[in-house]
């Protein structure tokens, strides 16, 4: 018996140390398969092990990051939870992909706790210190949303269809349909064909035609993909895998990585295919955009020096056809994750897709402004663009509002789709002051006046000139108030105050200008002589309002052109109250005045201030007379009387 009983735990374990030999040598396949990113075979297997019962932490690490890359959210999401089920502490990384997978099943509560303990465990991650500064992003991109009308574009498959650009009337993209002709390759990664670019003609009422190969010259064995094309219709730029005149390259990993191509179209057909200076074979280059004036290229790359998983650049293109240096476009744009799928709209807004900064889940797409070569912090355009899948592939026509993205959402026809948009609200108020200065007697637009703009406070923001008709602009923020100052030889200095709408659109403010007289008289009201209105105080006040303030800066202004002219300023009240006070109250009145002129640079010595009570009423409204109080403000004045010119 005794005998029996050794006998089967000598089989017992060797089978079971067969067993665990034969996983062992599924998971090595597996993980071969894996470092190939030959993910949906890798899966498989790794699948397969996992239903026997088999746990570890490589795993389940794997099987989530085999989905994860490929975009599936929610199947990342099963394995990471696997992985945390372990108790097993994973690296950083995994808090951070399993917060994002959180959020592709709506689990945003779990996804912050997530996120919490990734910023603890790795608090340099600019994605860390980008979630702390903003962690109501979820508020903010409610904020976002609403904006547009979205659609299926109507030219899906089953398979992927992604990344837009007009040509020739026609909308080019990149699709792994498969049609008569060259026969694709499957992609090991996705399991999908590799990717062709088609184009479909855009009918008369907008709708698309049955989409059709863009060009057999293009064509390849592996993905082409995101093409962009210059204005002059000549010159193309578009994605490839290391493949060009029938030679791949490999890595020295033995990884056939992506680069960028150009090519021109001659007699009709795109020929002349290069690959651009700036690709290696050790790093992947892609999905090129360009700017609105064709001289500067950007585009996705994990080259040395890549923040993240990849980042995106720029490099300019020079008169002659080379390319200038890369550069990358800063932790402003890049994170350490996922920054992808560049477009720059005619209004210089770079739009991208990231999956670094906050967002729903997946790659989200974000938009932000490009002044003098610095970029503006990344704006989630909100849904339902962005959804929590991934959301990539973004160019709009600035002119119509319109445009597409692409998008792995659930209810798509396939792996990756193309939806089109309408943009029915700016994601930002954007406003512009605009108007015409003109000659007040002749109507003619004043040419080369120098435009001020200052803030509330008097702060000068931005100076221009105005054009041959007189025409003048400035980019304002919405809802702010503003100071337009008016300078031109021969003409009165002007000033004037404005209010901007608190929605998207332009401000007009026209301005009339007065020509300078040639001389001022002594004992004139220098009010009467440059067109300036009185400055007018409110009942039983010496405060100086806001509209006073703009007129006595004219006055001011005056005085600076006229460096030795002496004024003196003379303040009144109406008739109500008794004499006694109205003399004080206009004494006030004229301090307040002169304190305010100080205050704006005139010296002291150059003013003098006195009251006149109600001794000085412009009108019949004494004492005993019924007026309006319209009728009352005229009395409530101040003059300025020029006393000496030279």
């Amino acid at each position: 018996m005794k005998n029996r009983t050794t006998y089967l735990l000598i089989v017992l374990t060797a089978l079971f140390a067969s067993y665990a030999d034969a996983q062992q040598q599924k998971l090595a396949k597996a993980g071969k398969l894996y470092d190939n990113y030959a993910y949906i075979d890798a899966i498989k297997i790794y699948e397969n092990i996992a239903s026997k019962g088999y746990k570890s932490a490589e795993l389940f690490q794997k099987l989530g990051n085999a989905y994860y890359f490929n975009s599936e959210f929610a199947e990342a999401n099963r394995w990471y939870t696997e992985l945390f089920t372990l108790g097993i502490e994973p690296e950083p990384e995994y808090y951070y992909r399993f917060s994002q997978t959180l959020k592709s099943i709506g689990d945003y509560d779990k996804s912050a706790q997530m996120m919490k303990k990734f910023v603890e465990k790795n608090s340099a991650d600019e994605r860390g210190r980008i979630y702390e500064e903003d962690k109501n992003y979820l508020a903010e991109i409610r904020k976002n949303s609403g904006r547009y009308a979205i659609e299926n574009a109507g030219i899906n498959s089953e398979g992927q269809d992604y990344g837009t650009a007009f040509f020739d009337g026609k909308l080019v993209f990149a699709s792994s349909r498969q049609t008569s002709g060259l026969s694709k390759t499957i992609d090991k990664r996705t399991g999908l064909p590799f990717t062709n670019l088609f184009a479909s003609t855009v009918k008369s009422d907008g709708t698309f035609e049955t989409p059709e190969k863009f060009s057999g010259t293009i064509d390849s064995k592996f993905h082409e993909a995101t093409p962009a094309f210059a204005k002059d219709g000549k010159t193309m730029y578009f994605t490839r895998n290391n493949y060009n005149e029938g030679k791949k390259r490999k890595s020295n990993e033995k990884k056939i990585l992506l680069k960028l191509y150009k090519a021109v179209l001659e007699k009709g057909k795109w020929t002349n295919v290069t690959e651009l200076p700036f690709n290696s074979n050790e790093y992947s280059t892609a999905h090129p955009a360009l700017s609105p004036d064709d001289k500067t290229l950007y585009f996705v790359s994990d080259r040395p020096g890549t923040l993240g998983q990849s980042d995106i650049y720029k490099v300019s293109i020079n008169s002659d056809g080379t390319f200038g240096n890369p550069e990358n476009l800063g932790r402003t744009i890049n994170t350490e994750g996922k920054e992808t799928y560049p477009f720059v709209s005619d209004e210089n807004e770079l739009y991208f897709s990231s999956d670094g900064h906050p967002g729903l889940g997946g790659l989200d797409i974000f938009k932000s402004r490009i002044e003098n070569n610095d970029f503006s912090k990344p704006l989630n355009v909100g849904e339902p663009v962005n959804g929590r899948q991934d959301d990539f592939a973004f160019m709009i026509d600035t002119k119509s509002q319109a445009g597409f993205f692409s998008s792995n959402r659930e209810g798509g026809m396939g792996y990756d789709d193309i939806y089109r948009f309408k943009e029915n609200k700016k994601l930002e108020c954007e406003q512009l002051l605009a108007g015409r200065i003109t000659d007040q007697q002749a109507g003619t637009g004043l040419e080369n006046a120098k435009v001020s703009l200052l803030d509330n406070d008097f702060k000068l923001l931005e100076t221009a000139y105005t054009d041959a008709d007189g025409n003048y602009s400035f980019k304002v923020e919405c809802g702010k108030k503003y100071r337009v100052r008016i300078e031109k030889k021969e003409y009165l200095a002007d000033e004037k105050s404005v209010t901007i709408s608190k929605d998207s659109g332009t401000t007009i403010l026209d301005i009339e200008q007065q020509k300078r007289l040639s001389e001022i008289g002594k004992d004139g009201d220098i009010a009467a002589v440059f067109g300036i209105r009185e400055i007018h105080f409110d009942f039983d006040s010496w405060n100086i309002r806001e509209d006073a303030a703009i007129d006595l800066q004219k006055i001011i202004e005056v005085m600076w052109e006229y460096p030795s002219m002496t004024v003196a300023i003379r303040s009144h009240t109406d008739s109500r109250g008794n004499d006694d006070y109205n003399q004080l109250l206009s004494e006030k009145r004229a301090q307040a005045t002169k304190h305010y002129m100080i205050s704006q640079g005139i010296d002291s010595s150059r003013l003098s201030a006195k009251g006149y009570g109600e001794t000085q009423l412009k009108n019949k409204c004494g004492s005993d007379a019924k007026c309006t109080d319209k009728e009352h403000q005229e009395n409530r004045r101040s003059e300025f009387i020029i006393l000496r010119i030279r």
